[in-house]
């Protein structure tokens, strides 16, 4: 199933000596969005995101706000210390995070080519301005230099036209459609899988 969306975004990506050590600038209305590895010290700012992304878009997490809300923060706190094989990228803009995507590798021996994309999210601010395509861009970018992921999946649902452009501007593709994925309340959800093939 080939990708027909058609996506443009013009994002001027700054090279800095910042760049050397993770991070990476974009062009944001006029400011320059920072997107980083979270680290520990984000793990408050990055909760209050995740919960506000649960509440806003219950429909497109398969996580729910009621389960996400107890002991969040120390379980950030911790995935971000050690992260091994899960990263979570930030978008801040002037200093606060307005954004965010994790990408998990696959840890069994024959999976380990493989790596999901998960936890997409950007507030209603930073939409539409480039927040989104720059982490992705950081992300696949850090992907890649990792040389031991071939190959990239997410999930998202088939009423999410904005994101589909997003992830088809990248290089995903469609692969399948998973008829009621996600059941909130008493409304279905379908998922729509995409991957990349990074070699």
């Amino acid at each position: 199933m080939g990708c027909l969306f058609i996506f443009k975004n013009k994002i001027l990506i700054k090279i800095s000596f910042q760049d050397k050590i993770g991070s990476i600038h974009h062009m944001f209305g006029g400011d320059f969005l920072n997107i980083r590895l979270l680290t520990p010290d984000d793990a408050e700012e990055y909760t209050a995101l995740r919960l506000e992304a649960l509440r806003v878009n219950p429909e497109s997490f398969a996580m729910s706000y009621e389960e996400e809300q107890f002991n969040t923060k120390d379980k950030y706190k911790e995935r971000f210390a050690s992260a091994q094989s899960m990263w979570t990228f930030g978008a801040f803009h002037q200093g606060q995070l307005v954004g965010a995507v994790t990408l998990i590798q696959e840890s069994l021996q024959k999976l380990k080519h493989r790596a999901n994309l998960t936890a997409m999210y950007v507030t209603a601010d930073a939409r539409g301005m480039g927040a989104g395509k720059a982490l992705m861009t950081k992300a696949l970018s850090f992907a890649r230099e990792r040389q031991d992921i071939e190959q990239i999946y997410l999930s998202v649902v088939t009423t999410n036209h904005s994101a589909k452009r997003l992830y088809c501007s990248v290089g995903f593709e469609s692969y399948a459609v998973e008829e009621k994925a996600l059941k909130w309340t008493d409304t279905y959800t379908d998922e729509e899988k995409m991957v990349l093939f990074l070699s």
